[in-house]
């Protein structure tokens, strides 16, 4: 086996030292490193541990070192010519990956970066390795994000603008003795979502499953001027869990004299036993329905549902439903705090 041993004196492992705390290039200071760890007689695996990199980049650093010298530390690359990604080719790529791939003549329904890049090619005549794509990407915020799944609207274009605008309307002309809210339910698995998570290199966390999946669901209301919440929560997502949240916004808008309800299409929002409800106190609450299959107009869904997911059911480790659901209840009562004192700030301030 080829060695590739690296013997300085010490005022050069000094200078070498001192070179690479100073160098503002990371790249650099890490090749400055690995000749000065090399020379302290450290083994080609536990420089790549120290410093990060694989076994073959150190045996590489080491190879230039030998046959040039600090100038082979240098980074090669500047003897490459003019950069082929130029703002052209940034801005076409972005286009480009705001489309599927089947738009562009592909049979893969999803980009990979050697499609990007053979795309790219057809498009601009430049071929970029890789590597550079995936920066490229990085640089432009372009990310890998799982697919939103969505089901189309019966209503037309106009119509469902037309209900959106009424909505909006009337949480804009809202009188002072009148409320309105955002209505959604969500349902939380003892059963964990999976989701990402900050791991170093060679760690994998892991999350248990149950081998019987258990669900607890809750319904909530979002404050369309404040972002206050009130919820309720039981074992089964039915009318009687959203006539409980009806009775608890009746109660906490007690001073007003109509509280408007935005909600979805979902059955137990119309069914016989909210209709008999609706008899007794629709003087008080008045429902006014969304678009069907229009989550992203029900604004609770990303301003309190997806935060709390995030925060609470991915990745979780609890063994018992009851422990989770404290802990959503625990994320809703922080949320209806944090909303309440920047509504007191913001009274202040005027």
């Amino acid at each position: 086996m080829e060695r590739h041993e690296i013997r300085l004196s010490k005022p050069s492992l000094k200078r070498l030292r001192a070179k690479a705390c100073e160098c503002t290039d990371v790249r650099l200071a890490t090749r400055y490193r690995i000749v000065v760890l090399s020379a302290e007689g450290w083994s080609r695996p536990r420089i790549a541990a120290a410093v990060g990199w694989n076994a073959s980049s150190i045996t590489e650093v080491r190879k230039r070192w030998l046959r040039e010298g600090e100038a082979g530390l240098i980074d090669k690359r500047e003897d490459n010519g003019p950069c082929k990604v130029t703002e052209h080719y940034s801005a076409t790529l972005l286009v480009l990956t705001r489309d599927r791939s089947t738009d562009w003549g592909h049979r893969r329904p999803t980009w990979t970066l050697r499609l990007l890049i053979r795309t790219m090619e057809r498009l601009t005549g430049i071929s970029i390795s890789t590597t550079t794509m995936s920066r490229l990407l990085k640089q432009l915020r372009v990310k890998s994000r799982v697919v939103k799944a969505l089901t189309p609207c019966p209503m037309s274009q106009r119509a469902r603008k037309r209900r959106m605008k009424r909505v909006h309307r009337l949480i804009a002309r809202l009188g002072p003795d009148e409320a309105a809210v955002w209505e959604d339910e969500t349902d939380i698995d003892l059963n964990p979502r999976i989701g990402r998570d900050w791991m170093p290199m060679g760690v994998r966390r892991t999350v248990m499953t149950p081998g019987k999946n258990v669900k607890h669901q809750f319904a909530a209301a979002m404050d369309a001027r404040t972002g206050r919440l009130i919820w309720s929560d039981g074992a089964r997502k039915n009318s009687g869990l959203f006539i409980a949240l009806l009775r608890k916004l009746l109660k906490r808008y007690v001073d007003k004299r109509v509280v408007h309800v935005i909600l979805d299409n979902f059955k137990i929002h119309k069914s016989r036993q909210v209709r008999t409800w609706m008899e007794e106190f629709g003087e008080r609450v008045r429902l006014h329905f969304l678009p069907p299959y229009s989550p992203d107009d029900n604004r609770i869904e990303s301003a309190a549902w997806a935060p709390m997911h995030k925060a609470v059911t991915y990745n979780h480790t609890r063994e018992r439903i009851a422990d989770l659901a404290a802990d959503v209840k625990a994320w809703l009562i922080h949320a209806d705090r944090r909303a309440m004192l920047a509504v007191a700030e913001s009274r202040k301030a005027v």
